[in-house]
């Protein structure tokens, strides 16, 4: 009998930026809860070492024609990553509560 499949998790810059930019924000209030969502964050983002497409296609994305981006909900974050072959690029996390069209829009399709 084989094992599944496993994939390689990693973080984009930027989107390590994002999670630490949520982590400074929540903090300011309650460092605990600062601990607890990113605990959570990184949680959803290691299970998709087994099955990364388990997340949906990033709707605003794929309006526009572009379907290789998906997302993890973990309210109110969104997890954005691709697959790359045997690995799996986190490229955003993002409070879902934002304009998201305009953000995902100027951050993924920007020359």
């Amino acid at each position: 009998m084989t094992s599944p499949r496993t994939f390689a998790v990693s973080w984009a810059e930027i989107a390590e930026r994002d999670l630490a930019a949520i982590v400074d924000r929540l903090a300011d209030a309650s460092p605990r809860y600062a601990g607890l969502v990113l605990a959570r964050i990184e949680q959803s983002a290691s299970r998709l070492i087994r099955l990364p497409k388990r997340g949906r296609v990033v709707p605003e994305l794929k309006a526009h024609g572009v379907a290789i981006y998906r997302e993890l909900v973990c309210r109110p974050w969104r997890i954005i990553y691709r697959i790359e072959g045997g690995r799996v690029q986190i490229t955003a996390v993002i409070d879902s509560r934002r304009n998201l069209e305009d953000l995902l829009l100027e951050r993924f399709l920007a020359p």
